[in-house]
């Protein structure tokens, strides 16, 4: 196999005798393009013996891509594609699912909805793989009810750096270490998960126009709905106001995998100009999404899809915001620091940084993974462009403040934190070094996240 020239780095093949391609990826949110080998076995003994031959620059698994930062990728290193990991097998009696770690939840959701059974936790989006959800330890709209998605995990297969596939329950330190740690300790192959059983792929929304922040926090706070969540409009001359809404699953109604999942409808083609995304543009969707939005509406029936994956019907949609991309902060603060929310806020405001899309939510307790991001209180995600001035700066003074309120920033959403911030807003990271220490010695397992933060303290293979 030959070498060639990716980007401005010549990149040293990790095995003479893998099948890898050279290319180059980046995080969902765009940024400067990463040259990686990409490999991808086509089941769990291929990935075990090549795993033998892999001896330069270092790995990580990456799934679908939709880390927004750069988490799934080592500069110069191996990507290994989990997509050969594609595999499930339902009982449909009691709903628990075994299920390959490459696998999609689309493509879970399709084979479990008509059977009345539901991924009990699902991000903004459904093109996610198993593996990814559980090393990200992903969190839905109702994190208040039903915790993260690995709450729901019965036991997970971790490919070790040492070729051996280990069997873990939750109750485990490897497990635990595994839950949120960002693909650092191993190569999920395989998770056992319990599903939720429902009696329709429909939701009973209830929705609510919120003129302030105030209002907002109080109708997330209010009863009713497990699914929670507000659509703040921060382009608007005045004070930040919302759209508040709370879902629930109805007891009875049509089971389809067309309600569970959903296909775009249009796709934002490759070259798409940047500037045609801008506040006044932004602004104006949002006077007219606030405008258009009741004022108070109850019980209206919305397909379970169509109301979780609101951005999945438009296809690559980060191009929207042009070549430079964008960089989406999502943080969490504790219950009763609410005024970080507005601190941070104000500092993007001060800095003239316009935020084009914002999203609050809620959280309950936090679960038992090491570098899980959720606790209870407040998440708020932020979608900022890259390109704006200011910006990396004005998310340096908003980790301090979200640091010092005893919250923490996303990692699978992050492509800036610092080194010193993580180890600020992480206190169980000692933990978790420890672990991750004991199931990779050599430090074969890296990501130029890991690296970046400080996860890793290993010297780069």
């Amino acid at each position: 196999m030959s070498t060639r020239r990716a980007d401005t780095e010549l990149l040293l093949s990790p095995s003479q005798d893998l099948d890898c391609t050279s290319t180059q990826v980046s995080g969902w949110g765009g940024g400067d393009p990463c040259p990686v080998w990409r490999w991808t076995p086509r089941d769990t003994a291929s990935l075990q013996a090549g795993l033998r031959r892999l001896d330069q620059g270092g790995a990580i698994a990456r799934g679908l891509g939709r880390s927004y930062g750069d988490a799934a990728q080592r500069r110069g290193g191996t990507a290994i594609d989990t997509r050969g990991l594609r595999w499930v097998s339902l009982d449909p009696v009691t709903g628990l699912v075994t299920a390959g770690a490459g696998l999609s939840l689309r493509e879970l959701l399709a084979v479990s909805a008509s059977r009345g059974w539901i991924v009990p936790v699902v991000p903004g989006t459904q093109h996610v793989t198993v593996g990814g959800a559980i090393a990200s330890d992903i969190h839905g709209k109702n994190h208040g009810t039903l915790g993260t998605f690995t709450r729901h995990v019965r036991a997970l297969g971790l490919l070790c750096a040492d070729g051996e596939v280990l069997e873990r329950e939750p109750e485990t330190p490897e497990f635990q270490a595994t839950a949120g740690g960002m693909g650092l300790t191993g190569v999920i192959v395989w998770a056992r998960i319990q599903l939720r059983r429902v009696g329709s792929a429909m939701l009973s929304v209830d929705t609510d126009r919120a003129e302030n922040l105030e209002e907002v926090l109080a109708l997330l706070s209010a009863p009713g709905g497990e699914h929670r969540v507000a659509w703040l409009d921060l382009l608007t001359s005045g004070t930040p106001r919302g759209v508040v809404t709370r879902a629930a699953h109805l007891d009875e109604g049509e089971l389809s995998p067309g309600l569970a999942t959903r296909s775009a409808r249009a796709r934002v083609p490759a070259g798409w100009p940047g500037g045609l995304l801008s506040p006044a543009t932004v602004r104006a969707f949002n006077e007219l999404r606030f405008r258009s939005s009741p004022r108070r509406e109850r019980d209206k029936p919305e397909g379970f899809a169509a109301h979780m994956f609101p951005l999945d019907g438009l296809e690559a949609w980060p191009r929207l915001y042009g070549k430079a991309g964008f960089v989406q902060y999502q943080f969490v603060v504790p219950q009763g620091a609410e005024r970080v929310i507005e601190q941070v806020l104000e500092t993007l405001r001060h800095a003239q940084v316009p935020c084009y899309l914002a999203v609050l939510k809620d959280f309950g307790p936090a679960g038992p993974g090491l570098l899980s991001f959720p606790l209870q209180g407040w998440t708020l995600a932020l979608d900022l462009p890259r390109a704006a001035d200011g910006l990396l700066g004005a998310l340096e003074r908003c980790d301090e403040r979200v640091a010092e309120a005893g919250g923490r920033v996303y990692l699978s959403k992050d492509a800036r934190l610092s080194a010193e911030m993580t180890q600020a807003m992480y206190p169980r990271l000692g933990e978790w070094r420890q672990v991750r220490g004991q199931l990779d010695p050599e430090g074969l397992w890296q990501s130029d996240l890991g690296l970046r933060t400080g996860l890793l303290e290993t010297t780069p293979r």
